[in-house]
């Protein structure tokens, strides 16, 4: 099944145009799955719900959660969907697997005025910081990936227009406007920019490190703990917190839900609606502020 896996593995960073991270993840779901088929003796032909139900069952007795295991059994599925389509066997086991029931999971995210109180952290002047308060006036102001954040170069923001291409899932690329507070930041952070490629003046990444390389999304989220740690917050907040809360502060103030889905690069709606918070007398203002017959 190993010859399978590349080839599958192939046709989602070519054809797909899936995403590093996201081929990473396939990989080691798919060879956990395949040394669990080898062991009993099995192979591609010979998999079957039965099968697939076991590996659900270990999975379940290792105490792995239960949105690791639906991760797990959805490359499972696309694997064997792809196999189908090649041709390597009938039809798709997987199909007649019950996906594990999810837990209610309420990500975390700041309000307005925690939100507010957490960008003014970052106030010494020094480059690393206004580095530092960049990064996080931007995720808040445009609600990007993490991911998308480190993969922007220079070329990919204008400050005139307030709008910054990011590459997101799949690699679709979509413009992102930002506010005039980030502006000022992101203004403020290219000016000593300089001083931190140091040698590299090929540089061509927006954001670098204190070594003058492209920071990565590992040191956005030590950034994000960093100052979070410096505030009264005590629960755990990390960048994704703040794309959940730019969407949750957009809804709050009477945006439309599909323009939140278009400045978030999400493909469903449904998406979307996990990302806000409202509660019922928000939602009420909202509706009759807006609605001509309320």
């Amino acid at each position: 099944m190993k010859r399978e896996l590349s080839e599958f593995l192939d046709y989602l960073r070519y054809e797909r145009n899936a995403s590093a991270h996201t081929i990473a993840g396939y990989r080691r779901d798919l060879r956990q799955f395949i040394a669990y088929v080898e062991e009993r003796g099995s192979s591609l032909r010979k998999v079957d719900n039965v099968l697939i139900r076991g590996f659900m069952a270990q999975l379940h007795e290792r105490k792995l959660k239960k949105s690791s295991s639906a991760r797990k059994l959805a490359a499972i599925r696309s694997f064997f969907r792809f196999g189908v389509k090649k041709k390597w066997i009938a039809e798709n086991p997987a199909k007649m697997v019950a996906t594990p029931k999810q837990e209610q999971h309420v990500p975390s995210f700041l309000s307005e005025q925690e939100m507010a109180g957490f960008l003014e952290v970052p106030d010494s002047g020094k480059p690393l910081e206004l580095r530092d308060r960049a990064i996080l006036e931007l995720l808040y102001a445009s609600g990007i990936r993490v991911s998308e954040l480190v993969g922007i170069n220079l070329e990919d923001a204008s400050l005139r227009e307030r709008l910054i291409r990011v590459r997101g899932k799949g690699k679709k690329e979509r413009l992102v406007p930002f506010g005039r507070v980030a502006c000022e930041h992101l203004e403020a952070y290219l000016g000593v920019r300089p001083e931190l490629v140091q040698e590299r003046v090929g540089e061509t990444a927006f954001f670098l490190n204190y070594q003058g390389r492209r920071i990565t999304s590992r040191s956005v989220e030590r950034i994000v703990d960093k100052y979070i740690r410096l505030t009264a917050i005590k629960r755990r907040i990390s960048p994704h917190s703040l794309r959940h809360s730019f969407a949750s502060h957009l809804l709050g103030r009477g945006a439309d839900l599909r323009v939140i889905q278009e400045l978030l690069g999400h493909e469903s709606l449904a998406t979307t609606q996990k990302y806000t918070h409202l509660n019922l007398g928000q939602l009420m203002d909202v509706y009759h502020k807006s609605h001509p017959r309320s």
